[in-house]
């Protein structure tokens, strides 16, 4: 895959390749020295000037004649990217509950692996809307997806200001870590003595996440209003049932 298609996967494709390609190559230029660089006529080059320039690829400089075209480091790839990556997280929640509904049948999305755990894991926090129910087996987080990346996920969720009430089970936890707190956004609440939580589960709007322990290693996303209801509803019966942290 050359450069041509790999920018036009990133939709900087025909014209706005060509321009964005000749003020790589030419530098502080005007827009009609830059479209005779890039054949093209002087209002088409300007038209794709704007287009890049709102997509912070090329910027002007200076004013009314002595206004100069100045394609900025391609290091801004980058960010381009990742906006376009947080516009795509920020629609998919809506898009999703409309495929839901359309299909009228749970969505069930199996992941093997470490990958696949990870990607269950972070999935409940595209939303941050929501209140976010779980069971942590701490025993089986240690072992995968390991403490390091629960850390930098509740990092994560406190950057999207998600509420978690958490049940855990002191027969299962191995550290003294992530207790009730109002500034981590976080309540925690140990089952009774004969009541041991094995798995971990996330809860949120219409989707139940399941993390299995290392020896299983998988992880299971599903897409159900009713059976969120249900786990919701199992989740505030032990939650009640549970002590206080």
């Amino acid at each position: 895959m050359d450069l041509k298609d790999k920018l036009a996967r990133l939709g900087i494709s025909g014209n706005l390749f060509t321009v964005y390609l000749s003020a790589i190559e030419m530098g502080a230029t005007t827009v009609t020295s830059l479209a005779k660089h890039a054949g093209l006529a002087r209002t088409t080059t300007y038209d794709a000037v704007v287009r890049l320039e709102e997509e912070g690829l090329i910027e002007f400089q200076g004013k009314d004649h002595r206004r100069m075209v100045v394609a900025r480091d391609p290091s801004v790839l980058m960010e381009y990217v990742a906006a376009r990556r947080q516009m795509v997280i920020d629609m998919l929640p809506q898009l999703r509950s409309m495929y839901n509904h359309s299909a009228g049948k749970p969505n069930i999305r199996f992941y093997e692996g470490l990958d696949g755990i990870r990607t269950v894991l972070w999935d409940s926090l595209r939303d941050s809307s929501q209140v976010l129910r779980a069971t942590f087996s701490m025993y089986e987080i240690e072992g995968i997806p390991g403490l390091d990346e629960i850390d930098r996920y509740f990092r994560a969720r406190l950057e999207k200001n998600i509420f978690m009430r958490v049940i855990r089970s002191r027969s299962r936890d191995t550290k003294d870590i992530w207790p009730s707190t109002d500034a981590e956004l976080r309540e925690v609440r140990f089952t009774p003595p004969a009541l041991t939580l094995a798995m971990t589960t996330l809860i949120y709007g219409n989707t139940v996440a399941l993390i299995s322990s290392k020896r299983e290693n998988y992880g299971l996303i599903i897409e159900s209003e009713e059976y969120a209801a249900h786990q919701g509803m199992l989740f505030e019966a032990v939650w009640m049932a549970s002590e206080p942290a």
